[in-house]
């Protein structure tokens, strides 16, 4: 069994999950976090390079034991220090330390003190009050728990759109190299960049003799054939995740591709208007009476019903219908508007790579500047920086900026807003800034109304640029915190300053309604990656696609703007 980078890179977290809460040495538990982000991010498949007889240990942060751990998962699809210690500490563990309010060392006092072994035992041991009389727990935290515990079991599970996008890319590659296969494209949510995907619809348009069909079903990554036939198979890869395919003919490709990429709501809208007219519209094409009259491409399927080819991250039926027939449907932003990155780490905190580094891969991908913002003091954590520090880096980015040609690093912190509305550090060490990135990291459990007060507080700062993933959440991991969004949002615009949208995908905050509500209110919403390595600047294409979801224009996005004007737009 041949792993695909991203099962390697799952192992990889797993077992540092269970370290952690085992209490296993930080710097060790921290490596494998390291290892499972770079392994994630490579494009090339680290059993390819070891068949090259590639050096691993040359990759930025693998030494002779990751190398080695690596090779290992390579040739024998597993690795037999995570057998090792899931035979330790249960595996199950894991989704217990993901609890909002429940951290490694937690879990592991319930698990010595109650037995706690699943998220089941859990909810038991907090039905029965035994939590409570745990020390450092109380009955506060129990509710908590047994909240959290309800709002995880009724959520539907669903798999992020970068590790849909993951599994699914190598299986679209080998598809596409069958004989017979013409085209091969993804529909369903995740054409249309939802955040989470609940599974994954291929379309190929194939001759009816194409093999398609037996090498999807052989894929090496499928652990279950659900079902087989000549036009439609099911599969449930290694993962989890559940993939249909479906072979369609070239007449009907395009009004498959409409019907199966969804969303419901929006084929319900347009089927109406059709029906309209006089039409039908399904997914083998546009019929008058039982003639086809359309369905070869999508713009065509649309064009029948006088409609505007829709791109599909609009196709929710939230007004993109009556849009495409009165021609008002955005230009949607792209990932060549964006000019530079506006939250970044090096490794003066919790980054990988230093100053230069990080310059050189933003010039890389032709920006014109990039904002460097390590944590500030209170994320002791992540080594945040204290006003010495931070002024050494000051003095460091202006030395390394006079050396630069094309791009500009900017001078920024993540600064932490303290749970009274104030912030960090000094005005005297922010105001040597570009701009400041303000965000909640600590005291996430407040009320709405508290927590709302509590950022519109250090927006009153003049020094306040922008809010960073403004509701906290993480997605299959922890929901937003409470948070009147709204209000935060016009309290943005009103002030001067902006919000958001994180790009990292395992946050995507704002989320696309938010991105509405900034662009009704005419407030700027900047896109950037939090990038903590070089290669996540790649992370700025699904914070496009998120920004693209939530209507926005590349005026409507801070970081389009040339490095005079946004300077200008900074500037409070």
């Amino acid at each position: 069994m041949t792993l695909q980078n991203t099962e390697i890179a799952d192992r990889f977290e797993e077992l540092a999950d269970l370290l952690e809460i085992e209490g296993a040495n930080p710097f060790r538990v921290r490596a494998y976090r390291n290892a499972a982000q770079l392994v994630r991010g490579q494009t090339r498949a680290m059993a390819d390079r070891i068949e090259a007889g590639e050096d691993l240990t040359e990759l930025p942060g693998i030494g002779d034991d990751l190398a080695d751990k690596i090779a290992e998962m390579v040739a024998k699809g597993d690795l037999e220090l995570l057998q090792e210690v899931r035979g330790r500490t249960p595996p199950a563990l894991v989704e217990i330390m993901h609890l909002k309010g429940l951290g490694p060392k937690r879990v592991k006092a319930l698990h010595e003190a109650l037995d706690v072994d699943s998220l089941e035992d859990l909810r038991q041991a907090a039905e029965a009050g035994r939590i409570r009389e745990l020390e450092g727990f109380g009955e506060k935290t129990e509710a908590s728990i047994l909240r959290h515990i309800e709002q995880r079991q009724g959520e539907e599970k669903r798999t992020g759109l970068a590790r849909a996008e993951a599994l699914a890319a190598p299986l679209v590659e080998a598809l596409g190299a069958v004989e017979g296969v013409e085209q091969v494209e993804i529909a369903g949510s995740y054409r249309r960049c939802k955040e989470t995907v609940g599974d994954i619809d291929i379309l190929v348009r194939a001759a009816a003799d194409s093999p398609v069909m037996q090498a999807f079903v052989g894929f090496e990554a499928v652990a279950e054939v659900v079902s087989q036939g000549d036009t439609r198979s099911t599969v449930i890869l290694r993962s989890g995740l559940q993939v249909d395919l479906r072979r369609v003919d070239t007449a009907a490709f395009g009004a498959a591709l409409v019907y199966f990429t969804g969303s419901r709501a929006h084929n319900i809208a347009i089927r109406r208007i059709a029906n309209g007219k006089g039409y039908k519209i399904n997914e083998y094409g546009v019929f008058e009476d039982d003639e086809r009259i359309a369905g070869e491409t999508e713009a065509g399927v649309y064009g029948t019903i006088d409609l505007a080819w829709i791109p599909p991250e609009l196709r929710e039926n939230r007004g993109e219908v009556d849009a495409a027939r009165e021609g008002r449907l955005p230009e949607l932003v792209t990932l060549d508007d964006i000019r530079g990155d506006l939250h970044c780490h090096t490794d003066a905190t919790d980054g990988r790579h230093g100053l230069a580094e990080m310059a050189e891969a933003a010039a890389g991908r032709g920006y014109d500047y990039l904002a460097i913002t390590d944590h500030s003091r209170r994320v002791s954590m992540a080594n945040g920086l204290d006003p010495e520090r931070l002024a050494r880096q000051i003095d460091a980015i202006d030395a390394l900026n006079d050396e630069l040609d094309g791009i500009t690093l900017l001078k920024g912190i993540e600064v932490d807003i303290l749970e009274d509305g104030s912030l960090d550090l000094p005005d005297a060490i922010l105001e040597r800034l570009d701009l400041r990135v303000c965000a909640v990291h600590y005291g996430q459990d407040r009320s709405r109304e508290q927590q709302t007060t509590r950022i519109l507080k250090a927006m009153d700062n003049p020094l306040f640029n922008i809010l960073a993933h403004p509701t906290g959440r993480l997605l299959n991991k922890r929901g937003p915190y409470p948070l009147d969004l709204q209000a935060v949002l016009e309290g943005a615009a009103e002030r001067g300053c902006f919000v958001e949208l994180n790009a990292n995908p395992n946050r995507l905050d704002l989320d696309d309604d938010g991105c509405m509500q900034a662009r009704e209110l005419g407030l700027k919403v900047p896109v950037s990656t939090d990038a903590h390595q070089a290669g996540h600047l790649d992370f700025m294409r699904f914070g496009i696609n998120q920004a693209r979801r939530g209507w926005l224009e590349a005026a409507d996005v801070l970081n389009t703007l040339s490095l005079k004007d946004l300077v200008s737009a900074l500037a409070r």
